[in-house]
Order: C-alpha cells, then structure tokens, then sequence
C-alpha cells in the first residue's frame, strides 16, 4: 500500500517546524500565500518521503496526514 504525505494548504500558518523535522527534506515553505495570508509548507519532494509522520506529529495545528 503506498502512503503519501498531504497537507491541508488552506489551514498552514507556515511555522516551518515540519520543514525542520522532516529527515529527507520532503517539505518546503511554500512561495505562495494561502487565505489566511500565509506561505504554507508544501509537498516538494513527494517521492522521497519514508513514511515516517514526524511532520503529522509535530504540526501544531494538524493540517499535515499520511493518506493511503
């Protein structure tokens, strides 16, 4: 079963921490603003992503799944 990372873009405030935590560098600070005014974290290297939801666990807000 193949288990990819998502986040909810609209809901991001842009703290950055999953950038910092993820170990491959899935992540990055998106360039664009969400409806909130804020440059959210983005899917940036989907492939290298080993499933390991340290960004889900970190996300103070939530907005960042593992979805199957």
């Amino acid at each position: 079963m193949e288990v990819s990372v998502k986040v909810t873009e609209d809901r991001c405030k842009g703290c950055g921490l999953c950038v910092a935590a993820c170990p491959k560098q899935v992540l990055a600070m998106g360039t664009g603003l969400n409806k909130k005014g804020y440059h959210p974290a983005t899917v940036a290297r989907r492939d290298d992503c080993i499933r390991c939801a340290a960004c889900a666990m970190i996300c103070p807000d939530s907005v960042i799944t593992l979805e199957a």
